[in-house]
């Protein structure tokens, strides 16, 4: 008897050690990344809320923090960043897309999101009007890197996404965004891999036109998507993920084959 229960609780152990050294992507970002409670209630969705479908969620977990209306500097002076690092734990890793509100007013009564347009180390000194906080504000850059540099401190892996494109079109083109230049400069400096969100989800919008676009994928704006927009974003996402190489969260990107499988599965 004694016997079966000293096995019992060895498998409990093992278990519960499994459970423990699972590690976990954190998604940042804004409403591109996760609409509202990330549930499509208002029909709008982030490519952050669908990405799972191409994880095996049983070896990794996963928690899409990126809440809308942030830019790379609210997301951090709300203190969202800093719950996050609080439980970061080598072998994790972190998604972080930012730039959709990074080019508001940096100063004023309503949002006051902005961050200084650059990867350089200026700043502006501010008494904030909406938070009524005296606040440092630093560069789109400045604070790309500190997310980075913070994660590679704990012993997890960055990857920085460029914005993903909006509806938006010139001559027939989309034209590309000017952050992706900025988040690829931070990438380098700081140490994280880098996905060009931007060009590869606007090469797959350009073999459409703007029209077909808004009935596809944007009902509502020229910004947010529905589920299928999301889900092409959430599947564009892996595809950029799956050329790094040396980026070891790819052992968890499930196959063509398995997602099909385990779809079925669920049917």
């Amino acid at each position: 008897m004694k016997k079966y229960i000293f096995l019992i609780l060895s498998c409990i152990c093992l278990i519960s050690a499994k459970q423990k050294t699972k590690p976990t992507l954190y998604i940042i970002g804004d409403s591109t990344v996760k609409n509202g409670s990330g549930k499509g209630s208002d029909g709008q969705w982030g490519w952050g809320s669908l990405v799972y479908e191409h994880f095996d969620t049983t070896k990794i977990h996963i928690e899409n923090h990126a809440i809308g209306g942030r830019s790379s500097r609210t997301f951090l002076t709300e203190g969202r960043w800093e719950k996050i690092l609080k439980n970061l734990k080598k072998g994790d890793y972190v998604m972080m897309q930012f730039g959709h509100n990074d080019g508001g007013a940096i100063n004023d009564t309503t949002r006051a999101r902005g961050s200084i347009k650059g990867t350089g180390e200026e700043t502006q000194e501010i008494d904030n009007m909406l938070t009524k906080k005296h606040e440092i504000v630093h560069s789109y850059g400045w604070y790309m890197r500190k997310y980075i540099t913070e994660t590679n401190e704990k012993g997890a892996t960055a990857i920085v996404f460029s914005p993903v494109p909006r509806n938006v079109w010139k001559e027939g083109k989309i034209p590309r965004d000017g952050y992706t230049k900025w988040a690829l400069e931070s990438a380098q400096t700081a140490g994280a891999f880098f996905v060009d969100l931007n060009e590869l989800v606007a090469t797959k919008y350009e073999l459409s036109n703007e029209a077909k676009l808004k009935a596809d994928f944007f009902p509502t704006d020229h910004t947010h998507t529905n589920h299928a927009g999301a889900k092409l974003n959430a599947a564009t996402v892996i595809e950029g993920v799956k050329t790094l190489k040396d980026c070891k969260i790819n052992k968890f990107v499930l196959t063509e084959r398995q997602i099909r499988k385990r779809n079925k599965k669920v049917e």
